[in-house]
């Protein structure tokens, strides 16, 4: 198993790269294989999940995007329900992936009006959770919501993702817990 995945078409805000596994072994093979891609000239911006914080590819070209930590959730926390609708999205934006049975998008509203949303891919026994989208004032419920939702999409698998400042402490409230720090590396083309 290695300990990287190589650059492929992937949706808008998925990182190309990320690093599966820590340790001298991994780094090292985790640095030959960003290399590689370096060298190989890719189109536009593309980006690294160094997953474990272990990574500096700032003499590479990368820029530290941000920091984030990484959340669980194995069990959704009851709360104070919303006036929050949540539906699954079908279709939309290009380059999502609808028709792929482990990707599913919510949005969520009031009236006619989306003011909520967040991404669920299930994948190696867990489920990500990612770009999340909720006023500050229904963080927390939106938060609630969603871990929820992927338990009823989803179920039986734990629900994890990465989040920093404002939504890492909405998730928290929310009763996902924190854990190890990670790096999101960006590169340009020059």
């Amino acid at each position: 198993m290695h300990s990287w995945v190589n650059a492929q078409p992937v949706p808008r805000f998925y990182p190309n790269v990320v690093t599966l596994q820590s340790g001298k072994a991994a780094i090292g093979e985790q640095r030959e294989a960003i290399d590689i891609l370096v060298k190989s000239n890719l189109p536009g911006r593309w980006s690294v999940k160094d997953s474990f914080r272990t990574l500096d590819l700032s003499r590479q070209g990368f820029e530290l995007l941000f920091e984030a930590r990484w959340i669980r959730n194995a069990m959704p926390a009851a709360g104070p329900s919303s006036d929050i609708v949540w539906q699954r999205e079908t279709k939309g934006a290009a380059g999502l992936p609808f028709g792929d049975p482990d990707f599913a998008l919510f949005t969520g509203r009031r009236g006619f009006r989306v003011v909520a949303g967040g991404m669920l891919y299930r994948a190696e026994g867990v489920v990500g959770l990612s770009n999340v989208v909720a006023d500050a004032a229904d963080a927390r419920a939106v938060w609630r919501s969603l871990a929820l939702i992927a338990a009823q999409t989803f179920p039986r698998l734990p629900l994890v993702g990465y989040e920093s400042g404002d939504e890492l402490k909405a998730a928290r409230d929310a009763g996902f817990e924190v854990g190890d720090r990670l790096r999101i590396w960006v590169r340009s083309k020059d």
